[in-house]
């Protein structure tokens, strides 16, 4: 978190110090500077040891808890993709990159790029990564682990001069290529000790040299992707395996206002929350999707054309701003919903796109609908989760079907779909989560020192000073608990209407 906590945390609470006084001999009390009074140092030779020290005191304590800012919103007509910070290299520089669930990759713009983004046009700074200027940055050679474990997942390539390097295209066509970094991660870190670290874990990462498709374009340019898959690349297995953090994150995207949201690598309890399993051995967050209901109504829909096999199945990708239903799940959805609401509103057909002019609030004329999933887990959709607004016509306002027909056979819940929930990803216990929530509101998220977290079942019974459940709460709420804003470190984005566009970010399978 750009503020710290600790003024807060002195302003508001009384800090209890047990203290042992002990009678020393004088020949005992020798204690020695580590840095005498008369060898100067600069500033950054200081905060280089307190780093050096938080490492030391991270790798004592197994389990924690790393929070992300979160800003963005999944409105196409203005931002259409959530992104958070990251700090990398030494000394740190801060970088705003694109939460995705839909592929493994961290990278980040090269200061060699020449065709890519030098302006964005949501008001954030772009910024260049330059391994020379950091202190901590090596190159990844081809006989390291992590390129090894990339190369067979085909994400990258060796070159002629034993450098690990990278080239794939996500799902809108856009791609990028680059070489692998391994350097400094910065984080604040909630411990089970009940305090926040300020640390570093070195990790590996894409810098990124070639950039193509959207990703070039500057109405939405970032400096990067985020990439949260379960893959061993990824920030999220890179840590967990070191027991950095545990092996779970959740995020909580705000779909009104000016969006935002909480993403922290850590578990988010709450009472509400279904679990349904992850299709094992997948290079995505596949669940198995069974049926879909309207208003309470099983569509006719054969459940072949949900199974999951090599170029289908149902995916889970923050990346992408809208959702995609194959074919054979489409049309039924469709033509059920027209044929409840076209008694209340008219039907019309506006570039393609099923849409409707509703005279009334959406609330009231369109049904829930019902995404069935295995381990008898429905998540529930309200209309603004399979609705866009795209403005007003004849009076009205328009309204139309935000679902998609995938061009394969793939279905994808994208932020459309994952706004106003609580989505937990729960990698050690191969499960996604969810549950409907207002995300300006407080979070909680536990803490451990194992590999077993708190569940929503442990939490009125567990009197384990090993274990620790915290709230994280929006700025603006006083109070001495750690304060999480969803709109990214207390920054409003302030973007002008533009025409929309939507962001398809999951690797292609």
């Amino acid at each position: 978190m750009r503020g710290s906590i600790f003024p807060l945390i002195s302003a508001f609470a009384v800090v209890l110090v047990p203290v042992v006084f002990c009678v020393l001999s004088p020949s005992l009390l020798f204690l020695e500077r580590t840095f005498p009074l008369s060898h100067r140092l600069e500033l950054d030779h200081l905060i280089a040891r307190d780093r050096a020290r938080h490492a030391r005191i991270l790798q004592a304590s197994v389990g924690g808890v790393v929070e992300f800012s979160v800003q963005g919103s999944s409105d196409p007509y203005v931002v259409g993709l959530y992104f958070t910070k990251v700090k990398l290299g030494s000394p740190p520089r801060e970088f705003n990159v694109q939460i995705d669930t839909g592929s493994d990759i961290l990278w980040v713009t090269c200061n060699s790029c020449s065709d890519c983004p030098q302006s964005s046009g949501l008001g954030v700074q772009l910024n260049f990564f330059d391994a020379a200027s950091s202190s901590t940055a090596g190159l990844v050679p081809c006989s390291d682990p992590m390129c090894t474990s990339a190369l067979q997942t085909s994400a990258s390539q060796c070159s002629q001069s034993n450098q690990c390097s990278y080239s794939f295209q996500y799902g809108d066509g856009s791609g990028t290529s680059g070489y692998y970094v391994s350097d400094a991660l910065y984080f604040d870190m909630v411990l089970v000790q009940s305090y926040i670290v300020n640390s570093s874990a070195t990790v590996v990462f894409g810098c990124s040299t070639y950039q193509s498709g959207d990703l070039t374009k500057t109405e939405k340019a970032v400096d990067g992707i985020f990439g949260f898959g379960p893959g061993d690349l990824s920030i999220i297995s890179q840590l967990s395996s070191r027991g950095i953090t545990p092996k779970v994150f959740s995020h909580c995207l705000k779909g009104d206002g000016n969006g935002g949201g909480i993403l922290v690598l850590g578990e988010i309890l709450e009472p509400g929350i279904v679990y349904s399993p992850l299709v094992p051995s997948q290079s995505h967050y596949n669940l198995y999707l069974q049926s879909i209901a309207v208003n309470g109504q099983q569509l006719p829909i054969d459940p072949a054309a949900f199974l999951t096999s090599n170029n289908r199945g149902t995916i889970v990708d923050s990346g992408t701003t809208l959702a995609y239903l194959v074919e054979e799940a489409y049309d039924p959805f469709v033509s059920s919903i027209t044929a409840i609401v076209q008694q209340s509103a008219t039907p019309i057909v506006n570039k393609g796109n099923q849409c409707y002019l509703v005279p009334t609030s959406i609330s009231e004329i369109f049904p829930p609908v019902s995404l069935n999933f295995a381990g008898s887990a429905s998540m529930v959709l309200k209309p603004e989760e399979y609705l866009v607004h795209l403005g007003f016509a004849n009076g009205a306002a328009m309204w139309c079907i935000g679902f998609q027909r995938a061009q394969e056979g793939v279905t994808i819940l994208g932020d459309l779909v994952l706004k106003d929930k609580i989505i937990v990803y729960d990698l050690d216990h191969q499960r996604v989560g969810w549950a409907n929530y207002d995300c300006s509101s407080s979070v909680n998220v536990s803490v451990t020192s194992g590999k077993e977290f708190l569940n929503a079942g442990q939490l009125s019974t567990s009197n384990s000073s090993r274990d620790m459940l915290f709230e994280l709460l929006p700025l603006g709420i006083m109070g001495v608990l750690l304060h999480i804003d969803r709109r990214g470190f207390g920054a409003i984005i302030w973007i002008g209407k533009a025409a929309a566009s939507v962001t398809v970010r999951q690797l292609k399978l």
